[in-house]
C-alpha cells in the first residue's frame, strides 16, 4: 500500500516527546512489510539541514485557507538508514521558532492557523508530486485538520486526486487537543456550518482534535486500555460522548519500541553492554550510574529509575506526597526530567536534603536516559493515565524491573508479581491500582523487599522482562490489517 505518515514531530528530526518515537519507528517497520511508505512533518527550525542532507523538493506552493493566501515549500529527506522519504513544509514565520508549539510554557497564539497550513500544504504537495497514498496516517490534534479538509473543503471535494485517500487518525494524547477561539474557523479555511455539537464546537471554541476525531475514517489509539478509557468520564477529557459515539471505528493498537535503539546488548550509549543470558555487566552499569549522580556505590541497594516528564499526569502528585516516606527506605533514587517548575522546586530541595539516596537531574539528556533504563534496577511510572508509555518498554528490555499504575498502556504492556504468575514465569512488574500515595508505596516497598530477599526470584522476573517482545513489527502488521480495511471500504457517500 502506499501510506502517509503525518506527523507533527519525528525522530530523529525534531522531538518533545513519545510520538516523535513512534513517528520514526513505525515507518520503518512498516517499510520491512514492503509497503510504500513516506513521512511529512513542518520543517522547524531545530531541523539540521545539513546533518540530514535536505533539498529542495517544490520551490514554491501557494496555500490558500479562508481569505488569505500562503507561501509555502517542500524539503526532502530520507528517514537516517532507509530510503524512506521525508517531505518537510517550509515556511520561516510558521515553523522557525525556537520550540515546536509552546514558548516559556504557553501556547503560540497561533498554533491552530500554523497547524491548518501544514495540514493543507500537506494536502495540495501530494498533488504537486504526482504522488496518490491510500491511506494517510494522521497523529494528534496537529494533523487533525488533514480529515477535516478531505471531508469539507470544497475543492479538495471536487478533486478525483483526494476522493478515494481513507484516514486513520491516531490519538496519543486525549489531554491535547488543539482548543482555539471560535473566531479561528474562517481563518483556518472551514466555514461556519461545522460549528456545532457533531462537528468542530467545544463548549463556544473550535477544538481540533474532535476533528480528526469526527471526520477520520477510522480512529486509533496506543493501547487497547486506553482506547477503552478514553470513553469515560474520568479519562475522555470532554471528548468521551464522541468517542464512544464512534466506538466501532476506534482501536487500540500498543505502540512498539526500535530495539535498534534501545537493546542492551548493543547500546554504545551505556557504560558497558549485557543480555538476558549475561547479565554480569548490568552491575557495571549501575556502578557508574550511582557514581556518575553522586550517590554511594552500594550495589545491594535497590537503584529507583525515573525519566519523566515532571507533571500530575505521570503521577508527581502522589509521589509529591509519598516522597519523604520513600527516603525512609533502603533505596536510592535516579530522576531525569523536566517540566512543572514546583516539581523542579520540590525535588531540587529533595535532593539537597537526601544527597546520598537521589540523584536530581532536572534536564533532557538521552545518553542519561539510557543510563538510567541500563543502571537502575526498578523503574517508576505512577501516572495518573497513561496512553502507552515507552519507558515501561524500554525497561522489560534492559532488566529494569517496572512499579506501575494500572492505566493505559502500563496495564496493557505489565504483567503484575504474583505468586502465580510468578510460578509460570510471566510476572513482569510491580502493579497498583488506585491513584493513592499509600498504595504506591506500599508497592514499591514490595519491590524493595523482594530484591533484597529473593535474589533468585529477582533474577527470575528480570530474566521474564528481558523475553518480552515489544518490537514495532507486530505492531507494525495490526496497522496493516487495520489501513486493509479502510482501503477495501467504498467511499462514504456524501
Amino acid at each position: 500500500m502506499k501510506i502517509l505518515i503525518a506527523s507533527p514531530e519525528v525522530v530523529p528530526f525534531a522531538k518533545t516527546g513519545g510520538l516523535a518515537d513512534v513517528a520514526g519507528s513505525l515507518p520503518k517497520a512498516l517499510a520491512k512489510q514492503r509497503h510504500d511508505v513516506r513521512v511529512i512533518m513542518p520543517r522547524y527550525r531545530m531541523v539540521d539541514a545539513s546533518k540530514f542532507g535536505l533539498t529542495r523538493l517544490m520551490p514554491e506552493l501557494d496555500v490558500v485557507l479562508g481569505s488569505a493566501s500562503y507561501k509555502a515549500a517542500v524539503d526532502s529527506s530520507t528517514m537516517p538508514g532507509t530510503n524512506i522519504p521525508v517531505y518537510f513544509i517550509v515556511n520561516d514565520g510558521f515553523f522557525d521558532r525556537d520550540e515546536l508549539y509552546v514558548l516559556e510554557g504557553k501556547d503560540y497564539p497561533d498554533n491552530s492557523l500554523r497547524f491548518a497550513f501544514f495540514c493543507m500544504a500537506a494536502l495540495q504537495m501530494l498533488r504537486g508530486i504526482g504522488w496518490q497514498p491510500e491511506i494517510i496516517h494522521c497523529n494528534d490534534w496537529q494533523t487533525a485538520l488533514i480529515p477535516t479538509y478531505l471531508k469539507n473543503h470544497p475543492e479538495l471535494r471536487a478533486d478525483s486526486f483526494y476522493r478515494s485517500i481513507k484516514v486513520l487518525y491516531s490519538v496519543h494524547n486525549l489531554a491535547y487537543q488543539g482548543l482555539c477561539e471560535r473566531d479561528a474557523l474562517p481563518t483556518i479555511g472551514l466555514g461556519w456550518e461545522l460549528f456545532h455539537m457533531e462537528g468542530l464546537e467545544f463548549y463556544g471554541k473550535v477544538n481540533l482534535m474532535k476533528a480528526g476525531i469526527v471526520y477520520a475514517d477510522a480512529i486509533s489509539t496506543v493501547s487497547r486500555q486506553y482506547a477503552e478509557e478514553i470513553q469515560t468520564s474520568e479519562y475522555g477529557s470532554g471528548l468521551d460522548g464522541i468517542l464512544r459515539a464512534r466506538a466501532n471505528r476506534l482501536t487500540g493498537i500498543l505502540n512498539g519500541i526500535d530495539y535498534d535503539d534501545w537493546n542492551p546488548e548493543i547500546d554504545s550509549l551505556i557504560p558497558a553492554t549485557y543480555s538476558a543470558t549475561d547479565l554480569a555487566n548490568k552491575a557495571v552499569c549501575k556502578r557508574e550510574l550511582q557514581r556518575y549522580s553522586q550517590l554511594p556505590e552500594e550495589p545491594r541497594t535497590p537503584v529507583i529509575g525515573m525519566v519523566s516528564r515532571l507533571a500530575d499526569q505521570k503521577g508527581f502528585d502522589i509521589l509529591a506526597e509519598a516522597i519523604e516516606r520513600m527516603m525512609q527506605m533502603d533505596l536510592q533514587l535516579v530522576l531525569l526530567g523536566t517540566g512543572d517548575p514546583k516539581y523542579h522546586e520540590l525535588f531540587s530541595a529533595i535532593g539537597k536534603k537526601y544527597p546520598e539516596k537521589t540523584g536530581i537531574h532536572l534536564k533532557f539528556d538521552n545518553r542519561m536516559a539510557h543510563w538510567i533504563e541500563a543502571g537502575s534496577d526498578m523503574f517508576l511510572m505512577p501516572s495518573r493515565y497513561e496512553p502507552c508509555g515507552l519507558n515501561q518498554l524500554y525497561s522489560l528490555r534492559y532488566g529494569t524491573i517496572p512499579i506501575v499504575r494500572k492505566t493505559g498502556g502500563l496495564a496493557d504492556s505489565i504483567t503484575p508479581v504474583t505468586p502465580a504468575t510468578m510460578q509460570r514465569g510471566q510476572a513482569t512488574g510491580f502493579v497498583f491500582t488506585r491513584y493513592k500515595a499509600e498504595d504506591l508505596l506500599r508497592t514499591v516497598k514490595r519491590a524493595v523487599v523482594m530484591y533484597r530477599e529473593d535474589a533468585a526470584g529477582w533474577q527470575k522476573l528480570m530474566q521474564a522482562a528481558m523475553r518480552k517482545d515489544f518490537s514495532w513489527d507486530a505492531s507494525a502488521r495490526k496497522y496493516t490489517k487495520l489501513y486493509e480495511s479502510l482501503v477495501k471500504e467504498s467511499s462514504n457517500p456524501d
